[in-house]
């Protein structure tokens, strides 16, 4: 049990935080490793907004998207991450009610913009690989940063009604920063914010992949006197679909960080305390995508293993370095 309570004035449970259970080096230890994991969080979702933003040769509709899913990324390491960890560790909220408002929109903000930046990203690799001539002629990097800022501004909206308009309230009594929402605005939040976008998701990426192995197919059949025309259209079909199976990547780790904290919220009532472990960890694994996202750039994106190169060496401050060629 996280907070034991000892009296009720005014309305308002008074809750201690319990004793510390473990010893004052194994506290440290704790406080070291989530620190250590939150900076590693900013510090790769900063180097992936530095490099998409600045190299103009970056500036496409999918790495727009993953500009986006980075700054996101990037709140959750700068504010939720810190503030949810240390209460973990603590077993008890210890910063007030004004850090525990802003911990749940800045959490709900980010989750929810994630959650609808990958489904664009489905969306985006989906059309690149189904509708190529429609691709390139209408979904360009303006409509993409208008799609872009239009989730950002409707989850902004959306969290907003929801934490603050719709009746439901967040418990802030001293030790406690509970979300208390009623049954009908769970289930709406589940379905906008999780089940729908992640239903799309999962249709588009199996579509995505049906059609990728049929263009394998259909180069295989290519006549040996279009060798030259054949070669171009090999090398842009390989480009397409490497970016669908690097993306396919990174939407499948989303989607298990995500799962257990969504089915642990669906089957594990907030007032039982006998699995608050489980729920501890489902939300360690929920932030950890965003840990994990500038790991997989890294490893798989070759223009982010050049941007990195060029922004360790300091070459970025070169003049017209926004030009150099990172593909």
């Amino acid at each position: 049990m996280n907070l034991t309570a000892m009296n009720q004035t005014d309305g308002c449970q008074e809750y201690f935080c319990p004793e510390r259970s473990v010893s004052l080096s194994v506290y440290v230890i704790l406080y070291v490793a989530a620190a250590a994991v939150a900076l590693l969080t900013v510090c790769g979702n900063l180097l992936v907004i530095i490099s998409v933003s600045h190299f103009k040769q970056l500036h496409t509709p999918a790495n727009i998207l993953i500009l986006s899913l980075a700054v996101s990324d990037l709140l959750v390491g700068v504010f939720v991450m810190p503030l949810h960890l240390s209460w973990l560790i603590e077993s008890c909220w210890i910063s007030g009610p004004v850090m525990c408002s802003a911990l749940k929109m800045l959490n709900f903000q980010a989750t929810s913009v994630s959650v609808h930046t990958v489904a664009l990203i489905a969306v985006d690799r989906f059309l690149a690989l189904n509708s190529p001539f429609f691709y390139s002629e209408k979904i360009s990097p303006t409509v993409i940063c208008i799609e872009t800022l239009f989730n950002w501004l409707f989850s902004l909206l959306y969290n907003f009604t929801l934490l603050f308009i719709n009746g439901n309230f967040t418990v802030m009594c001293p030790g406690v920063c509970v979300y208390i929402v009623g049954e009908v605005s769970f289930f709406v939040d589940l379905m906008v914010v999780f089940l729908m976008p992640c239903s799309l998701i999962i249709i588009l990426y199996t579509h995505v992949f049906v059609i990728a192995r049929k263009h394998v197919t259909a180069i295989k059949a290519l006549h040996v006197h279009n060798k030259r025309e054949s070669s171009k259209n090999r090398v842009s079909d390989k480009s397409e679909r490497k970016a669908a199976i690097l993306l396919g990547i990174l939407v499948f780790v989303f989607l298990l960080c995500l799962l257990p904290y969504y089915i642990c919220s669906l089957v594990i009532p907030d007032s039982n305390d006998d699995f608050f472990f489980v729920r501890d960890v489902a939300v360690i694994f929920f932030f950890l995508n965003s840990t994990i996202n500038p790991i997989i750039y890294a490893l798989f994106y070759p223009w982010f293993k050049k941007s990195l190169k060029l922004i360790f060496t300091f070459k970025v401050f070169n003049k017209d370095s926004s030009l150099m060629n990172v593909m």
